[in-house]
């Protein structure tokens, strides 16, 4: 049986260690150029990278199975993961390749592996491609690669197609943006100087070891202090690889996923543009619901992870979705998450109605909300259910207490969300003993 090495958002994991050492890596290359070659004979591949220090390794690795297993190999240099979505789907590649552990500190990295419509690949593909990596290595006509040199301007010019051609940012408009030392380091900040605003970007300056240490979207805390300290109208955080977006107002206040989905569905609404409803996951805040059901947008939650909203709106034929923290995806513009597009559409909503980030969020005031990462993966078995049930039991309707083992990190995260601040932090207390103890790490 081959080594299962998807997981819900690609490979992933610490440099070094299985499955992220050349030889692995190189295997995968291989795999995903044999796989397509089944469908195409000479499969044309973009590959593209954040700016971990590791990236440079996994691009050569990932670049030489490719070649090995006879693809055309356009390798891009650091570009945003959704970027090498939409170059994948708009220059007819068989497949785009993004080198990536996305909000995880240099240590770890990962592959993303999109569909030639900029999708990420469905689950048969991807087993297709472990059973390939357990074959080996066999090369018969190698293939070739092409640097891309435009990458960066054929996506700004895109993300700027997405919203209304007559929109400028008044130069008096100064913004901050936070590019988390990552991908978006010299695309973002150019881009909102070429709308018009006054930029002031932070972070911008990755080391390849420094890529979302204390800063972007994992910690907005840090962009609202510098949105006071230089006197700024909006703050914009991305993380490591620019799927993700988190805003700041003028007075410091953050705005997480959640909100900027209220915000958007608002406004498509008004418009009677808005294709159904809203998808949510199992982490989106019970205030959200509650507003969207004010306004009478339907709602409903997936798993977490982009994939699963992702197939949830493809099942339902919705556009809107996202996840608390800040992975949008709106399916009318764009195949998969979008930090800069959803920071564009949000400042484009606050144009066209001269309103403040404060006022758009108004009616959606989030419930406490507090999450605790206990260490290990820990499967919910039917007794742990039934003690976590009793806990949302004392919650009477005011909030929810949940745990579910994480996709991308080893850990499983404990959550807890109440009206009530003190609440919810005892609730995420007792159930992080509860788990604790399912895993034997402290006496029942």
């Amino acid at each position: 049986m081959a080594d299962k090495l998807f997981g819900t958002d690609g490979i992933r994991g610490r440099v070094g260690q299985p499955p992220m050492v050349p030889e692995t890596i190189l295997r995968v290359g291989y795999a995903i150029a044999r796989v397509l070659g089944r469908v195409c004979p000479r499969p044309r591949i973009i590959i593209g990278k954040d700016t971990r220090l590791s990236g440079y390794m996994i691009e050569a690795a990932l670049q030489a199975g490719c070649l090995a297993g006879g693809a055309y190999v356009w390798p891009t240099g650091p570009l945003p993961t959704p970027a090498i979505a939409h170059l994948t789907r708009t220059l007819r590649m068989q497949a785009g390749i993004m080198v990536t552990a996305s909000h995880n500190l240099f240590e770890d990295n990962g592959v993303k592996v999109f569909d030639p419509n900029g999708f990420k690949l469905p689950d048969e593909t991807e087993g297709e491609i472990e059973q390939e990596v357990a074959s080996g290595v066999c090369v018969q006509a190698p293939g070739k690669a092409y640097r891309m040199e435009d990458g960066v301007g054929r996506y700004s010019e895109y993300c700027k197609g997405t919203i209304p051609f007559s929109l400028r940012l008044p130069s008096a408009m100064k913004i901050v943006v936070d590019c988390a030392h990552g991908a978006m380091y010299h695309v973002a900040p150019m881009l909102f100087r070429e709308l018009g605003g006054t930029v002031v970007a932070i972070y911008d300056k990755p080391d390849g070891r420094n890529i979302n240490q204390g800063c972007g979207a994992l910690h907005p805390e840090v962009l609202a202090a510098a949105v006071l300290e230089h006197n700024a109208h909006v703050g914009v955080a991305f993380d490591g690889d620019g799927d993700r977006v988190m805003l700041v107002d003028s007075r410091g206040r953050i705005y997480n996923g959640d909100q900027l989905l209220y915000i958007m569905a608002a406004d498509a609404q008004k418009k009677n543009k808005l294709c159904g409803g809203v998808v949510g996951t199992l982490m989106s805040n019970v205030a959200l619901e509650c507003a969207l059901a004010e306004i009478h947008v339907p709602f409903t939650r997936s798993a977490v992870g982009d994939r699963y909203v992702l197939e949830t709106l493809h099942a339902r034929g919705w556009q809107l979705g996202g996840e608390a923290c800040g992975h949008i995806v709106m399916l009318d513009r764009h195949t998969t998450g979008d930090g800069l597009v959803s920071a564009l559409h949000i400042l484009a909503i606050m144009a066209e109605t001269g309103l403040s980030l404060e006022k758009l969020a108004e009616p959606i005031q989030l419930f406490p909300q507090r999450t605790i990462n206990v260490p290990g993966r820990l499967k919910l078995t039917a007794r742990l259910q039934e003690k976590i049930d009793e806990l949302n039991r004392e919650c009477n309707g005011l909030g929810r207490v949940f745990c579910r083992p994480s996709g991308t990190e080893p850990v499983t995260r404990v959550t807890a969300e109440h009206e009530d601040r003190a609440t919810a932090e005892r609730l995420v207390a007792a159930a992080a003993s509860l788990v604790e103890q399912a895993m034997g790490k402290v006496p029942s």
